[in-house]
């Protein structure tokens, strides 16, 4: 059987942790800053854990991490 090809857009959106979750950034962070507040885009800055629905459709896109 070949390798798994694993899925390089969803590589650069989720990083596996120790527990075996999956770690996220947050979304509206890239353009149109000026009108959001300072506290808004500091509060996007960090990273924040998959839901537990979507970990089985992530896990499907990263068969290797």
């Amino acid at each position: 059987m070949p390798k798994m090809k694993t899925n390089r857009g969803a590589a650069k959106r989720f990083k596996k942790t120790a527990s075996g979750n999956f770690k996220r950034g947050f979304a509206f962070k890239s353009h149109i800053l000026t009108k959001m507040s300072t506290k808004r885009k500091r509060n996007l800055r960090g990273t924040d854990e998959i839901s537990s629905a979507d970990k089985k459709a992530v896990k499907r896109l990263l068969p290797y991490a």
